[in-house]
């Protein structure tokens, strides 16, 4: 690769190629459904190393460094907060011993393994041992989004990730600080007490910015479009003069102080969150752009058959050791258990982390520290492809995915609602209906349909109800108002395609409408709640009706011309719900659900 200015893109270019490599991987990894972080990889291996026309060092210059660790440093405070210590439920016996236990067995593991498999000398395998720790937040995120794993397996992983990155920091800063001592006059007691300065230094700052943060927003000190802003020079404050106590010390701060917001019941919380996930999704897809075009030929070379014994070693045998003898005798299950083990993907703060240590290293004169970078970015490699690939496989041989088909959850009792939802169950969907009435429930529960009697906005239903198992909504309560704010609520988790409402009652006055860019789409032919129940007394009723190249659709309408179609359910079970807005296709093998007057009731059956 080029080092020399000829051929540099500059740095305005060069972040405009990272942003485009970044965002756009991730959006045909979504075309694609495939996992995002693998062509991230690959995108910045081939315009980096591959074909030389990217070289951070040279295009960027000093300052990819500091870039780096604010974006690994955003990271984990977003990470942070989304610990909330009521979402860990029964899952929190099982995130204990993987951070209390499993984080001292997976230095020393990965130490072992680093030295006798590896062939690094006891320093550096004591250094990059503990970096090993971490087990990467950046991958777990987006690998947990497209398994769509049950509650209780990603939150140990998810929980493990950000807890132990942190962890993994300062093992390595404990590490380095003995190497030091051994190889220069620093005396031991020196060192533990610089180590435990940055560690309570950062402790304090991350709680005190936290409780600040909180208390200032809570008390309306900071105006609502000043929070973002507040928030974001606080944690980089935060970051700052924590590392400069002791370096890395500055991940624990953020995490600690992101950890104390998650748990801080801030009324403005949900939309602090949702712009930090907006800002991590860039983040995470630039670092690791930038890191994987970072990798030049030299240091790839570096990497031989010791190498890759030692990322089998550390895949298969040190992980799973780490965390079978964390959980053994605890109340996780075997199956979750063995998922956890046998996930163990490595991120952008390894590769930071650990790019780190390595130069660090060999400025004291250990040749070894030079080998910590590739071996850490190819162990990364092999984790994101190996696990980016088998995890949504092996979490469903396992049991712990939601279900196959993504489910459709009604919010609302209503005879019209049960009557959708047993439509639904027949044509082997799965469904919920959500309402915190439970006298409204009663038809549901007589029908044999799943329920949840209460606030589907609640904290109670997030940690009750398997959202994962969902993927359509649809707000039909008698309240226009509620319908339009469960949908707008929760249009950024399930996608705004896939949100739907009844439609609004009209307004005499448009004082009193409702602004038209809320709420989700309007279902079927655009009937308000009142109207489609007044069907359902006059005898209409659903009818799922299947399509063949012998029954085609347009025969369907001509024996049903008023029945309202609600849902199409594909060939493969997937449910696609009908706008008054679209007309969906539906072809041969697929379901028609509609809503029939009663002489049409009849025709719909038969066909």
């Amino acid at each position: 690769m080029a080092t020399g200015t000829e051929g540099a893109l500059g740095p305005v270019m060069a972040f405009a190629l990272v942003g485009g490599l970044g965002v756009g991987a991730q959006w045909l990894a979504w075309r694609l459904r495939m996992p995002a972080i693998v062509l991230m990889l690959v995108a910045g291996l081939v315009v980096g190393p591959g074909l030389g026309l990217f070289d951070p060092a040279r295009d960027i210059g000093a300052l990819m460094a500091p870039i780096i660790a604010i974006a690994v440093a955003i990271i984990l405070f977003e990470g942070g907060l989304t610990l909330n210590f009521h979402s860990l439920a029964d899952a929190a016996p099982g995130v204990r011993r993987l951070v209390v236990l499993g984080a001292p067995l997976g230095w020393l593991f990965s130490a072992l393994a680093l030295h006798y498999v590896a062939g690094l000398g006891w320093p550096a395998s004591a250094v990059f041992g503990g970096i090993l720790i971490v087990t990467g937040p950046t991958v777990i995120a987006p690998l947990l989004r497209q398994a769509r794993l049950s509650r209780r397996p990603a939150q140990l992983l998810q929980w493990e990730a950000i807890v132990n990155d942190p962890v993994g920091a300062l093992a390595a800063v404990l590490a380095f600080e003995v190497v030091i001592v051994l190889e220069s006059n620093l005396t031991l007691g020196a060192a533990a007490l610089d180590m435990a300065t940055g560690i309570a230094v950062a402790l304090v700052l991350g709680l005190l910015s936290g409780w600040g943060l909180s208390a200032a927003f809570r008390r309306a000190l900071v105006a609502e479009y000043m929070k973002v802003p507040v928030l974001f020079a606080v944690l980089l404050l935060t970051f700052a003069l924590s590392d400069a106590v002791l370096h890395e010390s500055g991940l624990l701060a953020v995490t600690v102080m992101g950890i104390f917001i998650a748990n801080a019941d801030l009324p403005s919380y949900a939309e602090i969150r949702r712009f930090k996930e907006h800002a991590t999704i860039l983040l995470v897809s630039g670092v690791f752009i930038l890191l994987a075009a970072s990798m030049d030929v030299d240091a790839l070379k570096m990497l031989d058959w010791r190498a890759l014994g030692f990322v089998l070693v550390a895949i298969f045998l040190a992980r799973p050791a780490t965390v079978l003898l964390s959980l053994a005798f605890s109340s996780v299950p075997w199956r979750e258990r063995w998922l956890v083990a046998l996930t163990g993907p490595r991120g952008v703060v390894l590769v930071a982390v650990a790019g780190l240590f390595g130069e660090r290293l060999t400025a004291l004169g250990l040749e070894d520290g030079a080998r910590i970078g590739p071996l850490a970015f190819a162990l990364v490699a092999a984790t994101v492809v190996l696990h980016g690939f088998t995890m949504a496989p092996l979490a469903r041989w396992l049991g712990l995915t939601g279900a196959e088909t993504p489910g459709v959850i009604v919010v609302g009792g209503s005879s019209w609602a049960t009557g959708f939802a047993e439509a639904l169950k027949k044509a082997e969907v799965p469904v919920l209906i959500a309402d915190p009435n439970r006298a409204r429930l009663r038809s549901a529960r007589e029908a044999g349909l799943p329920t949840f009697y209460g606030d589907i906005l609640s904290e109670a239903a997030e940690h009750s109800v398997e959202l994962v198992s969902y993927g359509t909504v649809v707000a039909a309560t008698d309240n226009d108002a509620y319908n339009t704010l469960v949908a707008t609520d929760l249009g950024p988790e399930f996608g705004r395609e896939h949100v739907y409402q009844l439609k609004r009652a009209k307004q005499e006055s448009r004082r009193h409408a409702l602004p038209a860019s809320l709420g989700g789409q309007p279902l079927g032919a655009g009937q308000s709640y009142f109207e489609l129940n007044r069907l359902m007394t006059e005898g209409w009723r659903f009818r799922s009706t299947r399509l063949s190249d012998e029954f085609t659709r347009d025969q369907w309408r001509e024996k049903n011309p008023e029945a309202v179609i609600f849902a199409v359910v594909g060939p493969n079970g997937t449910p696609r719900l009908v706008s008054s807005e679209d007309s969906p296709r539906a072809g041969a093998g697929s379901r028609l659900i509609a809503l029939a007057p009663p002489g049409e009731a009849a025709q719909a059956a038969a066909g």
